[in-house]
């Protein structure tokens, strides 16, 4: 590999959604948290600490009686979505805007990462009655 020397032609596309391959026996709903496990495949969010959270999920794909990558998801990617609020000492506040929030399950996040058993979910924009904004980036 060489660095540059004149103009080059770089195909590029949208980095709004990002497509995975969805893991075997697996449904993932629409309006929910996707994520991409240790073996590349696209999940429901969850609290596992090795998952990397992708975006959330514009459709519902059922790969319930499928193969891994049987089926294809797109997670939307640059967006903020509003999602449960976790309880109790993990309840994000006002205070915590601009701080990241943690992956409780598909549809919650939480202050903590619950000593590193939670992933990152996306960056805390805002906090209201509705739950918390959260940035997906």
């Amino acid at each position: 590999m060489t660095a540059a020397t004149q103009d080059r032609n770089t195909d590029t596309r949208s980095g709004d959604k990002l497509p995975l391959a969805v893991k075997a026996a697996t449904k993932i709903f629409a309006g929910t948290m996707v994520q991409k496990n240790a073996s590349g495949y696209a999940v429901p969010a969850s609290a596992t600490a090795a998952n990397v959270t992708i975006g959330i999920a514009e459709v519902q794909v059922d790969n319930s009686a499928g193969a891994d990558g049987d089926l294809t998801i797109s997670p939307r990617r640059k967006v903020v979505g509003v999602f449960a609020n976790s309880t109790s000492t993990d309840t994000i506040t006002i205070a915590d805007i601009g701080n990241s929030c943690y992956v409780v399950d598909d549809s919650t996040v939480a202050k903590t990462n619950n000593s590193g058993a939670r992933p990152v979910a996306g960056k805390i924009v805002g906090v209201d009655a509705a739950g918390v904004h959260v940035e997906f980036t």
